[in-house]
């Protein structure tokens, strides 16, 4: 039996469909989420992806994982922290068993991310590994936990969530009401903030880390200094409280090789075990694939 899922993202949604007992592809196909049309439209363009690519391997799935970039509220059974806002409020799982005929399984975009690279990437290095958290840090910052191979949504749908936890007292106000949350001191723009706040001159991310590293920039210095100590903060907290056997950083600010070397001592220095932190800490490997098989796996 095939297992399908979709990653709806704000500009793209993709439909993937994997052997369930390889979880090799069989078919992947992408279209234009075309958000600016409205909710229902959404709707219609994951109905019609899904047509497309039933055409293209012979039969229509009995069910679909669906990544989102919101929550479904367990309680309500509505969505909710979506940045495609039109989402927000609506009932899409029973919108969707509605418009498509078929059983729909939804989690978070992050809890995706997780379980795809725990079961199909960076976790089958590491196989003994029962509590894997899955880190976001990009443009935003988030997460998914999965224990026993199985995503923790917890009781209001945001477990593993770690990025509106407050880091800096009186920091910069976020979407979420709170300032100084850990998405507003070490996101990508964030830190990008910072930097064009010291020097009075805007630099994109990857050029402030090579300032760094030439230590030609005491501005970029500053910053990179900022990020790993704070860093070293914010996994240290989560990692106090569930202490994963493995944790795997995507985004693009997990792209950064010194969150590796200099960030893993500075977990060190507020982990609750006398310093001591033996947890693998590495980069995903199924790129922008793992939303998307990450839904697929929703019914593995």
């Amino acid at each position: 039996m095939n297992i399908w899922g979709i990653d709806l993202g704000g500009t793209k949604i993709e439909c993937a469909v994997l052997d369930a007992e390889t979880l090799s592809v069989i078919e992947r196909q992408r279209i234009p989420t075309e958000a600016d049309q409205g909710y229902d439209h959404i709707l219609s363009q994951i109905n019609k992806l899904i047509g497309q690519v039933a055409q293209k391997v012979g039969e229509m799935p009995a069910r679909i994982g669906l990544a989102t970039p919101g929550v479904l509220e367990p309680e309500s059974q509505t969505m909710k922290n979506c940045n495609t806002t039109c989402m927000n409020g609506r009932r899409m799982k029973e919108d969707l068993e509605r418009v498509l005929s078929l059983p729909v399984r939804l989690a978070n975009d992050a809890n995706c991310f997780a379980l795809a690279e725990a079961l199909m990437g960076a976790g089958k290095n590491y196989p003994d590994a029962e509590v894997v958290w899955g880190i976001i840090m990009g443009t935003g910052v988030g997460g998914g936990l999965v224990v026993n191979q199985k995503i923790i949504n917890g009781h209001h749908g945001i477990g593993g969530e770690w990025g509106h936890n407050i880091l800096e007292e009186g920091g910069e106000l976020c979407y979420c009401n709170k300032k100084g949350c850990v998405e507003m001191v070490i996101s990508g723009p964030a830190l990008e903030r910072a930097y064009e706040k010291l020097s009075g001159t805007p630099l994109k991310l990857n050029l402030i880390v090579e300032r760094h590293l030439s230590s030609a920039d005491i501005h970029a210095s500053i910053v990179i200094e900022r990020l790993l100590e704070n860093y070293g903060k914010a996994l240290s907290s989560v990692i106090n409280i569930v202490d994963p056997g493995l944790i795997i950083i995507g985004g693009g600010v997990g792209n950064i090789d010194l969150l590796y070397t200099e960030g893993y001592e500075r977990i060190k220095k507020y982990i609750f075990n006398n310093g001591q932190l033996t947890t693998p800490i590495c980069k995903p490997v199924l790129g922008d694939s793992a939303g998307v098989f990450g839904a697929a796996l929703l019914w593995n």
